[in-house]
């Protein structure tokens, strides 16, 4: 005979709410342990001097990883989650951006798929796979802390549009794959604030498509140079008043080497950047977002103050290789 709803036990407020913790929790450690199932054999530890992670992007063997984990190194071995240890070439390398990628040549590899970072939400729960400390393997979780977040890279390039996470990364972690909770590689961990807590960063997935098909294509990212040093700096009032400037602050050439495009256009030290190519120039970031591979060898109208006095030159920017 069927039980009626008075024959059920009724449950205590107390056991009501521990029950449907424990429903909830249930459900984030199956979505922890499938995005863990699905990349972690996909997952490689990289020994290259110091030991970092990375993760097999192609069925062909392409490892994407850090730039500073392999950078330099005499020599690249990569583990794989079966126990195999392999030689691996570093393809291209990319410090700007803190990516490089690798190649092993084996049997039954397993790749992950890449994602969309663009869908990413603060808040969404987010998995780290890799080898904190050399801990091989190593599963933490967390969530989207912030998007759109900037970082210097060793070169002292700014790293835009980073992920930030409180998921745990720790020394070891460089290289590996943020995951989101269908399996998907949204970011590769590249950053932790030291002595900060529950603070790390990412690339994201789709600026690494980027960077990734250049590194394989040359080896390396071409980027335009115009041959100076410089820093942002505070323009006087009285010419950002008389010459109606938007800003207060432009880039303040320091140093230009000899016969660079910088010195073929006759820039100066002193001179200070306040346009290029019709687009403000407010920070030496600035600057750094107009040099892209496309400006290489194209004639380019800068604006610059010279003694409070405005200017213009043309610069033809070269390639940061050549």
């Amino acid at each position: 005979m069927a039980s009626s709803k008075s024959d059920r036990p009724v449950l205590s407020e107390d056991e009501s709410r521990d029950r449907d913790s424990s429903e909830s929790m249930d459900a984030y450690s199956q979505a922890v342990m499938a995005a863990a199932d699905i990349v972690g054999p996909s997952v490689v530890k990289v020994d290259a001097g110091g030991t970092g992670s990375g993760f097999i992007f192609t069925p062909d063997g392409l490892i994407l990883t850090n730039s500073h984990v392999v950078n330099k190194a005499a020599s690249t071995w990569v583990t794989l989650l079966d126990g195999r240890r392999l030689a691996a070439d570093v393809i291209g390398d990319d410090p700007d951006t803190d990516l490089a990628v690798l190649r092993v040549s084996a049997d039954a590899l397993t790749s992950v798929q890449l994602g969309d970072s663009a869908q990413l939400m603060p808040g969404q729960l987010v998995v780290a796979i890799g080898n904190p400390f050399g801990f091989q393997h190593t599963v933490t979780a967390g969530v989207v802390s912030a998007l759109g977040r900037g970082l210097r890279s060793r070169t002292g390039r700014l790293m835009e549009n980073l992920i930030q996470t409180d998921a745990a990364l720790n020394p070891g972690n460089s290289g590996g794959p943020l995951v989101t909770s269908d399996g998907l590689v949204a970011g590769v961990n590249t950053a932790v604030i030291r002595g900060g807590q529950g603070i790390a960063f990412a690339v994201p997935i789709n600026t690494a498509r980027d960077v990734v098909s250049s590194l394989i294509r040359d080896g390396r990212v071409r980027r335009a140079v115009l041959g100076v040093s410089a820093q942002t700096a505070a323009i006087p009032r009285r010419f950002v008043h008389d010459h109606r400037l938007p800003y207060g602050e432009g880039v303040l050439i320091s140093e230009v080497q000899s016969n660079s495009a910088a010195d073929t256009a006759g820039l100066m030290p002193g001179d200070i950047l306040i346009d290029f190519g019709g687009t403000p120039l407010r920070s030496i970031d600035a600057l750094h977002r107009e040099l892209t591979g496309e400006r290489i060898g194209t004639p380019i109208p800068v604006r610059v103050l010279r003694r409070g006095v405005p200017r213009r030159v043309v610069v033809v920017p070269a390639g940061s290789a050549e």
